[in-house]
């Protein structure tokens, strides 16, 4: 069974901003650049899950305009990480001593004093064990955290206790990577 994540496109949000669970939209141009690449390579009637968070929803959107053969169904566990008070706030603004609290305890300090990584990697979990239970190729429409939990998932990892345990890498506004669970 394949996976497909696909990251939305790029964001309208000033750059050094953190606004994981904050509803901005993308680029509307790139968000139908995006959909076209993908709707030209999706097999035929593949099941779409997305980020509830408008950038997502968008992108699905207009995807399904391109193909009206694809189902699409929201799921709220796709949604990026939500950073409680720091959302919305450029990072270099957030108090240094709440950013080394978050790299000290990671798995458990509640950014923003809203999700923790460890709560996070359970929802993005329960959503990674339901698809490959449905054993059918599906696409996420969601957001460069949950593909890195996706990609600590892939490998059999469940939990991250490190901050230097979590993936730096995923793939760029617009674009995807699959798996083959």
């Amino acid at each position: 069974m394949t996976l497909w994540l696909v990251r939305h496109a790029r964001p309208l949000v000033a750059s050094g901003v953190c606004y994981g669970a904050l509803d901005v939209p993308a680029d509307a141009l790139a968000t139908q650049s995006c959909a076209q690449a993908l709707a030209d390579v999706l097999p035929q009637g593949i099941g779409i899950r997305t980020s509830p968070l408008q950038r997502c929803k968008r992108l699905a959107q207009v995807l399904r305009g391109l193909r009206p053969d694809l189902a699409c169904t929201t799921d709220t566990r796709l949604a990026e990480m939500d950073f409680g008070h720091w959302e919305g706030q450029r990072w270099d603004a957030i108090a240094r001593a709440e950013l080394d609290g978050w790299t000290d305890s990671f798995a458990t300090w509640r950014c923003g004093g809203a999700e923790n990584v460890q709560d996070f990697m359970a929802r993005v979990g329960a959503a990674w064990d339901e698809t490959r239970a449905q054993n059918q190729p599906c696409v996420w429409i969601t957001h460069a955290g949950v593909i890195r939990a996706a990609t600590l998932l892939a490998q059999g990892l469940r939990q991250v206790q490190r901050a230097d345990q979590w993936p730096i890498d995923a793939p760029t506004w617009g674009a995807w990577r699959t798996f083959d669970t």
